[in-house]
């Protein structure tokens, strides 16, 4: 009887790291998304990422030195990748931790900037992504942006 019960346990665990791991991976393919999107000029792709009420913002440093965050719509945020442009806008990340509970999805993702091969900034993503109608969709991002510090220099 303990061994039934043993492994009855053994293969619940097992399912819900198979769970985990699931959502882990169509967190990162909207993530990716995002940033394929972004790098393509592809605004369906862009717009397929994030939910209807996504918020985005960033925290700028200002010449006299003090912080200010910045929101942007995302209808606003499709519209400026659309526009043509010479030179691929390439944000590179590196996936940090992603930690889940049930619908709620929160993803940390340093990465670096360039526009061609140019480096421009670096600096932190922090998503929260809601999984609606067995779909993840990012519904706010907020990052940071420097040219100092970066792993790049």
């Amino acid at each position: 009887m303990k061994l039934l019960f043993s492994l009855f346990l053994t293969v619940l665990t097992l399912s819900g790291f198979s769970q985990q791991t699931e959502d882990e991976k169509a967190i990162r393919a909207t993530i990716d998304k995002l940033f394929t999107g972004m790098r393509n000029s592809d605004t369906a792709m862009l717009a397929s990422a994030f939910s209807p009420t996504a918020v985005m913002q960033t925290i700028v440093r200002k010449q006299d030195g003090g912080l200010v965050v910045r929101t942007e719509t995302v209808g606003d945020f499709i519209t400026a990748i659309s526009r043509p442009r010479t030179e691929q806008l390439d944000e590179r990340i590196v996936y940090g931790g992603i930690q889940t509970d049930g619908p709620l999805a929160s993803v940390w993702t340093p990465y670096e900037f360039y526009v061609g091969t140019k480096f421009s900034h670096c600096g932190v993503n922090s998503l929260q992504l809601v999984k609606l109608n067995g779909d993840w969709k990012i519904q706010y991002i907020i990052d940071t942006r420097r040219k100092e510090n970066c792993s790049n220099q």
